[in-house]
């Protein structure tokens, strides 16, 4: 291979380390972030009317998605929700979810009731046909669980009991297999332990993604292939090029 297309290959790929090096940096300070505010807003626990929390227009980067919200509402004569792959202390389960409409708001919104073991894909276990008579409802605000592993199919699946399991909690598309014709609030409601409902639940952070400190352990690997790639190709640089054997007899 030509030693200047080698060099060229070689300062590409240290160019790209570097930057998903820094990426990583920079999603750390982002959990960092992150983690210091739902911390706050837990600590605070000062109630945003949940009417206004279920209708606010969340952007796409999630740096204010956390609130504290109370309020008043009823939950809908709808299927139960089943995020399958949920992980709680090793042990592998189902998060459940209800819809909830919120009085004065425009659309309805998920609310989380628990967690609950599965002990095997044929012992399911089944949920209350009807929703819970719960009429005022407080907890985190908060965006969605990341996906769970998707063991083929599709993202819903309707079972005999009716409810819907669930690899990713996607409101949009949610809203649209319920037939909600308002939409779904883009962040889920985590009941405050304290409510008398449900199944096992905290209001852990960052539950199924990466810390800021896994981010940091990862820039220091980009950095260091970007070093170890840089110190190689400086090596090979130094080293004089063989001689073919037409010139050394000239």
């Amino acid at each position: 291979m030509n030693r200047y297309l080698l060099y060229l290959l070689s300062g590409a790929c240290i160019a790209g380390m570097v930057r998903l090096g820094i990426w990583q940096v920079d999603r750390g300070e982002y959990k960092e972030a992150l983690l210091a505010h739902s911390r706050q807003v837990l600590s605070d626990r000062n109630p945003t009317p949940l009417a206004a929390a279920t209708d606010a227009a969340m952007p796409e980067v999630e740096s204010d998605a956390y609130d504290w919200a109370a309020g008043d509402g009823h939950f809908l004569p709808l299927p139960a929700l089943r995020l399958d792959n949920q992980v709680r202390n090793g042990v592998s389960g189902l998060r459940v979810y209800r819809v909830f409409q919120p009085d004065g708001a425009r659309r309805a919104l998920l609310v989380e009731l628990g967690w609950r073991a599965l002990p095997s894909r044929t012992d399911m276990p089944v949920e209350p046909p009807a929703p819970p008579s719960l009429g005022n409802v407080r907890g985190l605000m908060s965006p969605p669980p990341v996906a769970g592993l998707s063991l083929g199919g599709g993202t819903v699946q309707t079972l005999p009991d009716k409810t819907l399991l669930l690899v990713k909690l996607d409101p949009k598309t949610l809203a649209t297999t319920l037939h909600l014709r308002n939409g779904l609030s883009p962040r889920v409601l985590r009941l405050d332990p304290q409510q008398k409902v449900g199944y096992k639940r905290d209001l852990l952070m960052l539950s199924g993604t990466l810390p800021p400190e896994k981010h940091r352990g990862y820039a220091v690997q980009w950095f260091g292939l970007a070093g170890g790639l840089l110190a190689a190709t400086i090596v090979v640089a130094r080293r004089k090029p063989r001689r073919k054997p037409d010139e050394e007899a000239a």
